[in-house]
């Protein structure tokens, strides 16, 4: 948007343009996770900043115009003597570019970028969670300390937003209601519900790349390379079923994270690909075994497609949609569970058709706001 057709609101001191910064933990993030919120702040005029650990995804952010701020020190795990340093380095960025809106995710950053953005007299600090980093079924002491630093850091913010309301209510009593919203998350449904024609095409030219038989199944996750997703679980599963289908996972690599996934027998790993609406149309089935989601994109492209799904019975994935009738729940790290529940689809092709239609019927769900 041209500088002289920036709403006075949408400006900040002396009639500058708005500086909109975003903290994330990796440059991964914000390309993957945030791109599309990045071009709509772009896009409103705002001077746009992606601060995190330098990385392979920098260029890609330059080319829509978003500034990076690099921090060396940062990294994925908590360590005490490296995050003090990353804590120095963010206080300095903060101090020197002087952002109007300060706009923290990942959980690590979160904490850090809430507390020291409030001593940086940023003038609006807004925190976005992706999905608690603990669930009911981790141990005490886990949940504890999670739970323990949500509350404190959402003391230092101005908003704190959330994907799924099962995240707002377990912080409930620490946040209060004024300062708290579930926006949920969203696609572009358009972009993955395209017509018979065009799907059909695409997925003649992707099975083709893959070797795959005219009759041959295809199941498939998307996500991170990382053992969260529940990627042991889901080769298991394929394994035990060799024979009934073939089994990929799509994705980038997460080296840097300490739960970072290699080979498994059984699935062959593809990678990240630019063309997601040709991978979903190639598939048969779906499948997301993760154990933690804020409101999973990737389940939402798959259902916006009409694809049949397997996904983990947790928040973030029960959004989506209901049990047996849009979609099939299992329980997260249960491979025998997931492996039950994917030879039903499998071996019933009246359910996946009953499953696909019916979430391709349900344009009305919340989170179809794309």
């Amino acid at each position: 948007m041209p500088e002289d057709r920036i709403p006075p609101r949408l400006r900040g001191p002396g009639g500058r343009p708005l500086r909109v910064a975003h903290l994330t933990t990796v440059d991964m993030s914000l390309q993957l996770l945030l791109a599309t919120e990045l071009k709509v702040d772009l896009e409103a005029g705002f001077e746009t900043y992606g601060i995190s650990a330098p990385g392979p995804y920098v260029p890609d952010l330059a080319a829509i115009g978003v500034r990076h701020e690099p921090l060396h020190a940062l990294t994925r795990a908590w360590e005490p003597r490296a995050d003090a340093a990353a804590a120095r380095e963010l206080l300095a960025v903060l101090r020197r570019i002087r952002p109007d809106v300060l706009h923290t995710h990942n959980p690590k950053t979160g904490v850090l970028g809430r507390v020291l953005g409030r001593l940086a007299r940023v003038p609006v600090v807004v925190n976005t969670c992706h999905g608690l980093w603990a669930q009911a079924h981790d141990p005490f002491a886990k949940r504890a300390f999670v739970l323990g630093a949500e509350a404190f850091a959402a003391r230092f913010s101005h908003a704190e937003l959330y994907q799924n309301g099962e995240d707002r209510r377990t912080l409930a009593r620490a946040v209060p209601a004024r300062r708290s919203r579930v926006v949920g998350n969203g696609v572009d449904l358009t972009r993955f519900a395209t017509d018979p024609g065009e799907r059909a095409r695409a997925r003649a030219r992707l099975r083709a790349e893959l070797g795959l038989g005219p009759d041959e199944l295809l199941v498939g996750g998307v996500g991170r390379r990382v053992a969260e997703k529940g990627i042991g679980e889901y080769a298991e599963a394929a394994r035990a079923l060799a024979g009934k289908a073939r089994f990929v996972w799509i994705g980038p690599d997460d080296p840097d994270k300490p739960d970072a996934h290699g080979a498994e027998s059984g699935v062959a790993f593809l990678g990240p690909r630019a063309d997601m609406p040709a991978v979903y149309a190639a598939l048969d089935v779906f499948v997301l075994p993760s154990y933690r989601e804020g409101f999973s994109r990737s389940a939402m492209e798959a259902a916006a497609g009409g694809l049949p799904m397997v996904l983990s019975d947790i928040r973030g994935c029960r959004e989506v949609g209901t049990h047996d009738e849009h979609l099939l729940l299992a329980p997260p790290g249960d491979a025998r569970a997931l492996t039950s529940a994917l030879d039903r689809l499998l071996t019933e092709p009246g359910l996946r058709e009953r499953l696909g239609a019916a979430v391709a019927r349900a344009k009305g769900l919340p989170w179809t706001v794309g």
